[in-house]
């Protein structure tokens, strides 16, 4: 088995994936992307030609996987663990993947959103679109804490490819807009995801890289120091 994966230690989908590559306990290279490299970015456009990362390079299977639903879809279906990823039942699986879209469509888009309007230039910024990602967000966090009323995991009670998904969108999102007074089940959910071993060492992993995210200040101590 020869895997490296192609990732940035900042980029919530590349938590994602980490997170499955740990739980299936599947052994990888790591390879960190500098796209701000011009040469790097060019052998990366090779690698995945629409400049997304992650991506998985399998040279065993001679394959490469990209978007991180579908590289952690191709470990559970390649490199199976003890426990898979998406449930072999199929409304269990069905579920879980709903789940998945939820946490990437509802909670880590309208994220990226607020966290790219930062880096538009002074007269480009989108103050309709930010407000709107952060009313996203809210709905979101009313849906998902209903949703978890009798639920360990976002699925049922088994880790799976939607927890992965939730981890790092849930992490980023409470830097932009807290969970609120009414969101116990979802904040109660959060704290089982950190203390999950796979997402607290992609945490630990990441505690070198958080001073260059713009929201720093908004990441709890616990994050960012032993």
């Amino acid at each position: 088995m020869a895997l490296t994966l192609h990732y940035h230690p900042l980029s919530s989908y590349c938590h994602k994936v980490l997170i499955g590559l740990y739980e299936l306990d599947v052994p990888f290279t790591p390879a960190i992307l500098n796209l701000m490299d011009p040469a790097e970015r060019e052998r990366f456009l090779e690698i995945s030609p629409m400049g997304k990362m992650p991506a998985l390079v399998d040279e065993t299977r001679g394959e490469t996987a990209t978007e991180s639903s579908i590289i952690i879809e191709y470990l559970d279906q390649h490199y199976p663990g003890a426990r898979p990823l998406l449930p072999t039942d199929a409304d269990a699986c069905l579920m879980a993947r709903k789940m998945d879209r939820v946490f990437d469509l509802y909670v880590m888009t309208p994220v990226q959103k607020i966290i790219g309007d930062g880096f538009r230039p002074e007269g480009g910024h989108d103050t309709i679109g930010v407000a709107e990602a952060h009313t996203t967000l809210k709905a979101a966090y009313g849906m998902l804490d209903r949703h978890f009323y009798g639920r360990t995991w976002a699925a049922g009670d088994r880790f799976s490819i939607a927890d992965c998904a939730a981890a790092p969108a849930l992490f980023y999102a409470r830097t932009l807009e807290p969970f609120g007074e009414d969101n116990d089940l979802l904040a109660a959910y959060f704290e089982r995801l950190c203390e999950r071993p796979s997402f607290a060492r992609v945490l630990t992993e990441t505690r070198p890289w958080f001073h260059m995210y713009p929201r720093v200040d908004a990441v709890e101590a616990r994050f960012l120091a032993d």
